[in-house]
């Protein structure tokens, strides 16, 4: 696929993904829709890949939906065209979601409505100081629709989810940070891009493998209850029990050397 509204990069053990409409605030758009999945499922696959790096070109990170295209489509009063439209927004922040690798949200600007549901998507998110976020949906008579409503509460609780959905409010980012949103806030671009950086060639020290099936167990155990979700830890001991990295990590313990993990 050839993209047209994102740019897609590998550098090292990272996967750059980054939103490249600058224009428009990296609003999304039609070809967004279809490009970020794509680009999630290529790093995904990408053995060379140990993280994803999301974030945008220009001064923003993402202004949200791209609102004269929808109204275009509000226009035309078609109930399915609507539908498809807010499904492709769903199947996007799914896809990041579901990715198997970390995915981590390097916020260098303004991130609005689905700018916020990007980061709500994201395993890590990291922003320069200056970075004003917010879900914005209100301030156009707009409802979330790729998991604004859904996935905020979880992050920072239903209060402060509210707060920010009802006032349509951009915060700075080290107030998101307190309140559990943000890993970490950097002075600018040039640091964010080098912590991120420095982050995913962490990661990639690590077995994949234990990287993938932690990433599964704390997903997955959010909405369980305590009990199935322990019993969910003790299944993936079934599995991970004969794998080839933790025989590898073990050894390397008692030979004093790094390990040398092949995610198997």
């Amino acid at each position: 696929m050839i993209y047209q509204s994102i740019r897609y990069e590998v550098k090292g053990p990272a996967a750059w993904i980054t939103l490249n409409r600058p224009g428009a605030l990296n609003s999304i758009d039609g070809a967004m829709l279809v490009e970020v999945p794509d680009a999630i499922a290529k790093a995904d696959q990408d053995d060379a890949v140990h993280g994803i790096i999301l974030t945008g070109a220009g001064r923003a990170f993402c202004a949200g939906a791209d609102l004269k295209n929808l109204l275009g489509i509000i226009e035309r009063k078609d109930s399915e065209e609507i539908r498809k439209f807010f499904q492709a927004a769903s199947d996007l922040f799914i896809s990041i979601i579901k990715c198997r690798k970390p995915v981590i949200a390097a916020v260098n600007g303004v991130a609005a409505a689905g700018g916020i549901e990007f980061i709500q998507a994201c395993d890590l998110v990291y922003a320069v100081e200056d970075a004003k976020i917010g879900d914005a949906h209100v301030n156009f008579g707009v409802i979330p629709g790729g998991g604004g409503t859904i996935n905020l509460p979880r992050k920072i609780g239903p209060m402060r989810a509210k707060e920010l959905l009802f006032t349509g409010d951009l915060l700075p980012a080290r107030q998101l940070m307190e309140w559990g949103l943000i890993n970490d806030v950097v002075a600018d671009q040039e640091a964010l891009y080098e912590r991120v950086s420095k982050l995913v060639e962490k990661i990639a020290s690590k077995s994949p493998l234990v990287i993938r099936r932690m990433k599964e167990l704390v997903d997955d155990g959010l909405d369980a209850p305590l009990d199935r979700a322990l019993a969910m830890e003790v299944r993936a001991w079934e599995a991970h029990g004969q794998s080839q990295d933790l025989a590898e990590g073990l050894n390397a313990f008692v030979e004093k050397r790094i390990p040398n993990y092949t995610g198997k």
